[in-house]
């Protein structure tokens, strides 16, 4: 069963901190700062139009959810909390700081509904969340991680590819260290730098220089690909597209399509390496619905397979799964 989110914008609120990236009204795309009364209209809307309500959660994102003043945060909570029950939705989504979590946080969000905290990570690496002016360690996050865990909540992580002072290296011990925490879902998202924020200024004055967008692709590639054989979902990978976005944008990695794009570098890589040093015609049966995926964007797979003179042509089969091929070569 799919899961669905009720997304509720809390723009920049909570957070002590202007991390280097953040430019959180645009990311969001709000302007304006939600009341309990808005949110029973949003989720009374929602329970009219979703007729299979018990996987879908009430999701407050865009701040720092337990960084709020705290009648501001229960004002919310105890609107939401209406809604969640027997026939209504499965719970409370909210995304946070690893440092404002601890035991008392926990109990409250644990009365009103809660079901999922999403922590903003963002990397592992202690110069890297220093340099980007973060506010928090990477043992925050450890912390954060096991107490979450402790008290029953599905835990979610966010890390971001491509930070400022972080290397190759940095990004994927990030992702070791994350697999190493074993959330439930992971949000991937290579940097966009937007207007007005530090990362925007650095990029401007040419002392924070960006990957190749194709090496960011393939990094991210790999980090979708080890998640999911790990048995992590990744539940976003690549900003949301939106307007505010693509118009505040001044450089990284945006992309309507970015995961697609991933997923394509995924199949290549996997096809590559089976044929590996052959040449000529294949008939390559893939999962069911993954088609555009195998072939790429305008065919960039095809293309690129051309060119290593292998000529494909491909199958869908429904008993396929994720990433799987099956090859035969047409003689």
């Amino acid at each position: 069963m799919k899961h669905s989110n009720i997304a509720i914008f809390i723009p920049h609120m909570g957070c002590p901190h202007l991390c280097s990236f953040c430019n959180q009204r645009n990311i969001s795309g709000e302007k304006s700062i939600p009341s309990g009364d808005d949110v029973r209209k949003i989720c009374s809307s929602a329970m009219s139009e979703i007729s299979d309500k018990s996987n879908t959660e009430i999701a407050f994102f865009g701040g720092s959810f337990t960084a709020l003043d705290r009648g501001y945060m229960l004002e919310l909570l105890s609107a939401a909390y209406d809604f969640v029950g027997e026939r209504k939705f499965k719970g409370i989504r909210i995304s946070t700081r690893p440092d404002y979590i601890d035991d008392e946080v926990l109990s409250i969000l644990k009365k009103y509904g809660v079901t999922s905290i999403e922590l903003g990570a963002q990397s592992m690496s202690d110069k890297v969340l220093e340099a980007n002016e973060r506010g928090h360690s990477a043992k925050d996050v450890k912390k954060a991680s096991l107490l979450i865990k402790q008290y029953g909540f599905e835990l979610g992580l966010q890390m971001m590819v491509g930070l400022y002072q972080s290397t190759e290296s940095d990004d994927y011990f990030t992702m070791c260290e994350i697999i190493a925490l074993k959330p439930d879902a992971v949000r991937i998202y290579p940097v966009v730098v937007l207007k007005n924020t530090r990362l925007g200024e650095l990029y401007q004055s040419g002392r924070y220089q960006l990957y190749d967008f194709d090496k960011a692709v393939e990094i991210c590639a790999n980090m979708l690909y080890m998640f999911e054989f790990m048995g992590i979902k990744v539940i976003r990978l690549g900003l949301h597209a939106s307007k505010d976005v693509s118009e505040n944008a001044v450089a990284g990695f945006y992309h309507d399509s970015f995961r697609e794009m991933c997923e394509s570098y995924i199949f290549r890589t996997r096809i590559m390496t089976l044929l590996k040093n052959k040449k000529g015609e294949f008939s390559i049966e893939i999962p069911k619905g993954s088609l555009s995926k195998a072939v790429g964007q305008k065919k960039v797979n095809i293309e690129y397979f051309r060119k290593n003179d292998l000529y494909i042509s491909f199958k869908e089969n429904s008993e396929l799964h994720g990433y799987c091929v099956s090859i035969k070569e047409v003689k």
